[in-house]
């Protein structure tokens, strides 16, 4: 199976600085927003954290997001809404694709290092 992935005009975009093995995202800058694509590997969970206001939608994949202590099973097309301050964790099983907005004006932080090609 063939994994499809963002087009080059986002993969373009500045690379964001997370310090996470199998975990990828361009950052789209905005003065009062950001908007992260990112791109997963099937990297087990992501810890319980809080942050800013975040909204998002599954590209590709799927995965389990706790929010609040609820859990749900997303896959492409579905959306979520994580409240600011509220903790949530996440587990991706699969290859995973979503772009998601950041209230947070700086929650990422573009990478200081270029890309190499892919």
């Amino acid at each position: 199976m063939t994994t499809a992935r963002f087009p080059d005009f986002v993969t373009n975009l500045p690379r964001v600085a997370i310090p996470m093995a199998g975990v990828r995202g361009w950052l789209s800058q905005a003065k009062d927003h950001q908007i992260v694509f990112l791109d997963i590997e099937p990297i087990g969970e992501i810890p319980p954290h809080s942050h800013g206001e975040q909204w998002g939608i599954v590209v590709e994949g799927e995965m389990e997001l706790t929010i609040g202590g609820e859990a749900r099973h997303l896959k492409p097309g579905d959306s979520y809404h994580i409240p600011a301050g509220v903790v949530h964790s996440a587990k991706f099983l699969t290859h995973f694709r979503a772009i998601d907005v950041f209230a947070d004006v700086d929650r990422y932080k573009p990478r200081d290092v270029p890309d190499a090609p892919q």
